[in-house]
């Protein structure tokens, strides 16, 4: 017999099998000798009251053996000699792309300007420690897109695009950890996403797929409104009708290939502001109410949403034990972000505070078109890199010291690898963005109190939030409400914004290309 509880039950009770059977039999009433196994199906912390509690729905078996559930993957088919269609990005939305449409009957030919996971570890070594930007591979470009070293966090409120449990279960046939389809908001780890990618490289190689890294495309073949293929940097080209562009929110230069071929895109309100670093035992001691989180709970996550003069200003990827990155896509610039380890075991916390725009902050840049949220992005991104000194060194502020309009005297080490150099980060910003962060970090102090300190450090920017277009599609197709058999999709298209959502979205337009004779 198996029966299923939801309990409530402190941090301790959760972690040990055995207080756990003992807590079920008691509070269940059922015969300790008769429980043969607890299966925990989902898992949740409620750390609102001073006694932190853990939510838990459980299967409890009774007399019966427990055999775990075997998760396979798709019954893929051999596509060596299948019809063929062009994917443009090796993010989550063209893996996933590439699995659907290989489980569907056809060859993705994969098309990737950057390097595999293996190699761009050495592009990432350059830009933190040289300062060197490698235009193709970098923490936004290459095999398995900004995710792969970027965190990997898997939660996702875009329920109702998609099968949220079955990218999960494909994750974990790939090699992912089963608690990722248990925990509330499950997490991969930036350690442990790149052999998940291989693995899903090595499967679409394995069933006739054709990958090439090192690839970048440079324009579209075009013949009326019909697709027919794209050319590439090298001079190759590759024929198809029917070509799925995902190519993530950072690769401006197909932006502009789109306008040069007279493909509608439009400029998309996005999120700008700054990547804030505290000591995760603060956190800790503010999310959890007590000066040592213990050994039964895992370093404390915050989310923080205030309105200021009418502008949302929140928390964004927030990275328990994490680290904050140079995501920098081209010389000239400075973009911060952040990432963990599976284990989340670094000594400070970051998280995006960013500060909602809205098209009429694009009007000084109204010249540029569809493209004015790109200018304006550049221009933050730029200021930054000439205050940092042209280097990826970052603008940084203590937070109380950014607050109240003082420049820091000094500034401790943080986890940002390229360095930080002190600056009134006021100058980085347009005034109204400055100001609404301000404002927003007092709200946020009144929220947690103790968030608003100087132990904090505040690093200019982070602008890399979603796409700052968007490319409209036919909400029936997936197609270019006007060129024949292009998909716009993923972030690059602006209609996801992470892992789960690119991945689901990568599936729907797969879904489509193979509806099309």
């Amino acid at each position: 017999m198996i029966k299923e509880f939801q309990i409530r039950v402190s941090p301790e009770v959760a972690a040990s099998d055995s207080l756990l059977k003992q807590f079920i039999s008691k509070d269940k009433r059922l015969p300790q000798d008769e429980i043969t196994h607890i299966q925990i199906l989902k898992r949740s912390i409620d750390a609102r009251q001073r006694e932190i509690i853990i939510n838990l729905k459980v299967n409890v078996y009774l007399n019966q053996p427990f055999v775990e559930d075997s998760i396979q993957l798709p019954d893929y088919k051999k596509v060596s000699n299948a019809e063929e269609v062009i994917i443009v990005g090796m993010g989550p939305a063209g893996l996933f792309a590439a699995l659907k449409l290989i489980e569907l009957g056809l060859k993705p030919i994969l098309l990737e300007r950057g390097k595999d996971v293996k190699e761009r570890i050495k592009d990432l070594k350059g830009i933190n420690v040289d300062h060197i930007v490698n235009e193709d591979s970098n923490y936004c470009f290459g095999e398995g897109g900004a995710g792969t070293y970027s965190d990997g966090k898997l939660y996702t409120r875009s329920k109702k695009r998609g099968d949220v449990d079955k990218i999960l279960k494909l994750l974990v046939a790939f090699g992912a950890v089963r608690e990722i389809l248990v925990d509330a908001h499950p997490h991969i780890g930036t350690n442990k996403l790149p052999p998940i990618i291989s693995s899903m490289r090595e499967c679409i190689l394995q069933h006739g797929g054709e990958i090439h890294f090192n690839t970048r495309v440079t324009d579209f073949i075009i013949h009326g409104d019909q697709i027919e293929g794209v050319k590439t940097i090298s001079g190759d080209v590759y024929k198809s009708n029917r070509v799925i562009l995902a190519t993530g929110h950072s690769a401006r230069d197909i932006f502009e290939i789109l306008l040069n071929n007279g493909i509608e895109i439009e400029c998309k309100p996005l999120a700008v502001g700054v990547r804030v670093e505290h000591p995760q035992s603060l956190i800790d001691s503010i999310q959890y109410n007590c000066e040592d989180r213990g050994e039964y709970l895992p370093p404390s996550p915050y989310t923080l949403a205030k309105q200021v003069n009418g502008r949302g200003v929140y928390s964004f990827c927030m990275c328990p034990g994490g680290v904050i990155a140079p995501c920098a896509t081209k010389p000239g610039e400075i973009v911060t972000n952040g990432w963990s380890s599976s284990r989340r075991a670094r000594a400070t916390a970051n998280s995006g505070i960013v500060v909602e725009l809205r098209m009429d902050d694009f009007l000084p840049y109204s010249e540029q078109g569809a493209l004015a949220a790109v200018a304006f992005q550049k221009s933050i991104e730029m200021r930054a890199w000439e205050l940092g000194g042209k280097t990826q060194t970052a603008p940084a502020q203590r937070l109380m010291d950014f607050v109240d309009g003082t420049l820091s005297t000094d500034l401790p080490d943080t986890s940002y690898s390229p360095g930080i150099k002190s600056v009134q980060i006021s100058e980085v910003f347009p005034n109204f963005i400055h100001d609404a962060l301000v404002e927003g970090f007092k709200k946020f102090d009144e929220s947690m109190r103790g968030y608003l300190t100087n132990e904090a450090v505040v690093h200019a920017p982070e602008t890399r939030t979603s796409s700052p277009i968007r490319i409209p599609r036919d909400r029936q197709t997936y197609q270019h409400i006007r060129i024949k058999g292009l998909y716009p999709c993923g972030e690059r298209a602006g209609y996801a914004g992470g892992i789960v959502s690119g991945a689901m979205d990568g599936e729907k337009c797969a879904s489509a290309c193979a509806l099309i004779n």
